[in-house]
């Protein structure tokens, strides 16, 4: 009888404990979710009650050339930025790991510092280093392309530059990540290898990166989300500009919402972007799993 009161009260106190998170989560997370697919299947405005369409919505997309053109700009931001934020993380880490004291503290200072700015201060910053008459960096960029270019006002150069900032501003996220898989490394693995004549990129290969290899899946997990999540950057930069080369899934379901008050249509929107999300995430954890396995 006394076990069982034990186990009621220890109960009790667990339910306590997680209740805080439950409402938060039922709140602001759960049931906007489900009042944002039951939307999606009606023709309400962005504020108010809509007649039901089913899945009308959803063949409209279909349809839609700038749906369409929005979903393959965000595959392409993703592909200008998941690896190669991920890849940049690691050799950072991997370099501000042989520092030591003052001068690695300082070196992850540095790096981190543009983590902890807003969005609409690394914008203001990028947007005035490339500005087309005034930018420090436009001399870089002519010595590309043979003259100065207005990066966020060229079809060809905005998404790439989109990502330029995304990285610069999003990945002392990722090199604290890497810093800290390195520090858990266990030291005598490295001294056995040293002992054995492994050279610094066999030790690499065969010790440092199989044991990385979590923290690595994590980073792309992590990076594919908030990428496929892009808007800040964009809207602020170049409006989903010019010729909608840079138009993005969020900025399609701003103006269907917030600009012409199609909130169902809005919703149908947002409902795919958050299963592409929560099924692409997924998939590519999974794989990453099974690379690890093999």
């Amino acid at each position: 009888m006394a076990m069982i009161e034990n186990r009621k009260k220890k109960s009790l106190i667990a339910l306590t404990m997680v209740a805080p998170f439950i409402v938060v989560f039922s709140t602001f997370f759960l049931y906007p979710m489900i009042e944002m697919i039951r939307m999606s299947f009606t023709d309400a405005p962005l504020v108010g009650e809509g007649n039901w369409v089913g899945v009308d919505n959803y063949i409209r997309l279909i349809g839609d050339r700038l749906f369409v053109t929005s979903l393959k700009n965000n595959g392409y931001f993703v592909l200008l930025t998941v690896v190669p934020t991920t890849v940049i993380a690691l050799l950072i880490a991997l370099a501000v790991s042989r520092l030591k004291g003052v001068a690695q503290t300082l070196a992850l200072s540095l790096f981190f510092l543009p983590y902890v700015l807003p969005v609409s201060v690394v914008t203001e910053i990028w947007a005035w280093m490339l500005d087309l008459q005034f930018g420090i960096l436009q001399p870089l960029i002519a010595l590309v392309s043979g003259k100065p270019v207005a990066v966020f006002k060229n079809p060809y150069w905005v998404m790439p530059m989109v990502a330029l900032v995304t990285i610069w501003w999003t990945n002392g996220f990722n090199v604290l990540l890497f810093i800290a898989g390195l520090r858990n490394m266990p030291q005598e693995l490295y001294e056995a290898a040293a002992l054995d004549g492994a050279t610094r990129f066999q030790r690499f290969r065969r010790v440092t990166w199989p044991l990385l290899w979590p923290v690595t899946a994590l980073v792309l997990t992590l990076q594919l989300i908030l990428q496929l999540k892009i808007f800040d950057q964009i809207y602020l930069l170049s409006g989903g500009g010019p010729f909608n080369s840079s138009y993005v899934l969020l900025l399609k379901v701003y103006r269907e919402a917030f600009q012409m008050n199609h909130g169902g249509y809005a919703s149908a929107v947002a409902t795919v972007l958050f299963m592409l999300i929560a099924v692409v995430s997924v998939l590519q954890y999974q794989l990453l799993r099974i690379r690890r396995g093999a």
